[in-house]
C-alpha cells in the first residue's frame, strides 16, 4: 500500500530493514500505522504529498505499518494505543520520542490529517534531532 502513501516520493520500508538502517545510520525512525479501510487514514494520505513532508523524509528512516497485515507489530509499537491513524516518532535505539507528538492528549500520536504543516513540523524537528553532529575537538588548556 506504499503507493497510496506516496510511495513514489517517499522510500518507505518495512520494520526489520527499517529498525536495522535506523540503528547503523542514527535516523530517526517515523512509523506510521494505518489501515485500508480507515476513512481518516484515507485523508491522512494526502499530507504525504506535501513536499516539505516528502523533503523532510528523506532524512529520516520511515516505516510503514498496515495493521490489518501485521497485528503484531501493530500491537508491539502500541505506547498509548492501536488507533489508526498513528504517526510514532522513534530514537535509533528504540524509545519512543515524547515530545514529537500531535497535539490531542487522547490520541497523541495522531497528527492533523488534513494541514501538512503539523507533520512537516515534527518531522523536520525529528530529522534535526537525528543528525549526528561529531563531537568538536577539545584542546587541552595550559
Amino acid at each position: 500500500m506504499a503507493e497510496l502513501w506516496n510511495g513514489a516520493e517517499i522510500a518507505w520500508r518495512e520494520i526489520g530493514p527499517g529498525i536495522r538502517e535506523s540503528s547503523q545510520t542514527g535516523k530517526t525512525v517515523v512509523m506510521l500505522f494505518h489501515a485500508s479501510w480507515c476513512t481518516s487514514c484515507k485523508r491522512y494520505r494526502e499530507v504525504w504529498k506535501d513536499p516539505g513532508v516528502v523533503a523532510a523524509s528523506k532524512d529520516l528512516v520511515m516505516i510503514l505499518v498496515d495493521v490489518d497485515k501485521d497485528p503484531d507489530a501493530n500491537g508491539a509499537f502500541s505506547p498509548d494505543g492501536t488507533y489508526v491513524p498513528r504517526t510514532i516518532f522513534y530514537t535509533p535505539a528504540g524509545d519512543v520520542i515524547e515530545d514529537l507528538r500531535g497535539k490531542d492528549p487522547e490520541y497523541p500520536h495522531t497528527v492533523d490529517l488534513d494541514d501538512p504543516a503539523d507533520l512537516r513540523g515534527l518531522m523536520e524537528k525529528a530529522a534535526r534531532g537525528s543528525t549526528s553532529q561529531p563531537e568538536p575537538e577539545k584542546r587541552a588548556e595550559n
